[in-house]
């Protein structure tokens, strides 16, 4: 082998990367401390950047396409090594390879609670997870912050630090968004949609990438707050809380519920709920009654029976002031019905304390309604 044949070996005439791995972010091309030859093809396929680095700074930087190293089209390096009359010998460059596809398909998730502020439920502690998918948009950002000088840098070397990243912007966006937990547990895809202007120029900074998207899959509450989200969901597939107590009651009467303490109260009140509607109809028969005391209205049998003794009224038998406990008692319902219609404002009560008491005249007053 001549001299000549031994000079052109050692210099390095075509410039490419062809790995199709999928989990490599950038890739030094590997010169064996071999020179370029002037007027060397670099070749740089769909998905790819390639960047010169000489001396620790960042040169000329090409896409897509078949390129030759010569004077005229790297301008930048010409200027960086102070070429006087022109590229004509070899020269030493870093030319490195950056991988621009989407990155799909990442894991995040939090590993410790995110402490929120909500109106409903007051602090509440959640957790996500989800995925996300990334791609390398500043060449110069991500070789100088993250991949530095590695010969080969994959993903998994990156994927702690970035999701670390994203966990951190996600839950100091989720903590100071004030979204309602309600809204928060149904409402992933709109929640993902708007964390994405918020992630974006943080890791567009540091990393030079770009989140594409951003898929939040699910955020777990505690077991209280999910147990009251289940309730308020009930209610609200149930419609009209009123209607739907009243429902209860009479169902429960249907069924026997007419035995016992709690049944005789239930039986107690409607009975007396029935005798207020029929006075405010002015053409009933308690109407009739008092405008000819002479005609006798008739009995209600569970008015006339059901009465302890010594009683005056149909709702003797009911204290004066209740707790919603015995108020559910006294409806056949239960206690939490009993609190989201005081709640809604349809049957009144009032707070002594921490407690909660209703007046035996408010519940008259709401089953007559």
């Amino acid at each position: 082998m001549g001299i000549l044949d031994f000079l052109k070996g050692e210099l390095l005439e075509i410039i490419e990367w062809t790995d199709d791995s999928r989990d490599i972010l950038s890739y030094r091309f590997p010169d064996e401390d071999k020179a370029i030859k002037n007027g060397a093809q670099l070749i740089v396929r769909e998905s790819q950047v390639a960047q010169l680095i000489y001396l620790g700074e960042f040169g000329d930087q090409f896409g897509p396409g078949k390129h030759t190293l010569a004077t005229e089209n790297i301008p930048i390096l010409t200027r960086l090594k102070s070429w006087k009359f022109g590229l004509e010998s070899p020269f030493k460059v870093d030319v490195y390879f950056v991988n621009t596809r989407l990155f799909t398909g990442n894991k995040w998730g939090t590993s410790n609670p995110i402490m929120m502020r909500d109106n409903d439920f007051g602090i509440v502690r959640t957790r996500a997870f989800g995925t996300f998918d990334f791609r390398i948009v500043d060449i110069k950002t991500f070789l100088k912050e993250v991949a530095g000088s590695d010969h080969t840098f994959r993903i998994d070397e990156f994927a702690d630090t970035m999701r670390s990243r994203i966990v951190s912007v996600f839950s100091d966006a989720l903590a100071t968004s004030q979204i309602p937990v309600l809204d928060v547990a149904t409402k992933y895809t709109e929640l993902g949609e708007a964390l994405l202007p918020l992630i974006n120029p943080v890791v567009g900074a540091k990393y030079g990438l770009e989140i594409s998207s951003f898929i939040v899959e699910n955020i777990s509450l505690p077991k209280e707050v999910e147990e009251a989200i289940d309730k308020r969901s009930s209610m609200a597939a149930v419609g009209n809380l009123n209607d739907y107590v009243k429902f209860q009651m009479a169902e429960g009467m249907g069924k026997g519920g007419g035995s016992g303490a709690g049944g005789m109260a239930t039986e107690m009140a409607v009975g007396l709920a029935m005798a207020q509607q029929m006075m405010q109809q002015h053409g009933g028969m308690l109407g009739n009654q008092m405008a000819n005391p002479s005609v006798a209205a008739p009995v209600s049998p569970t008015l006339a029976g059901s009465a302890p003794p010594g009683t005056t009224t149909a709702a003797t038998g009911l204290p004066e002031l209740m707790t919603p406990d015995q108020v559910a008692q006294a409806l056949g319902v239960t206690e939490t019905d009993v609190l989201a219609i005081v709640e809604s404002g349809e049957l009144k009560a009032k707070k002594i304390g921490t407690a909660v008491r209703i007046k035996r005249a408010d519940l008259d007053s709401y089953l007559a309604d």
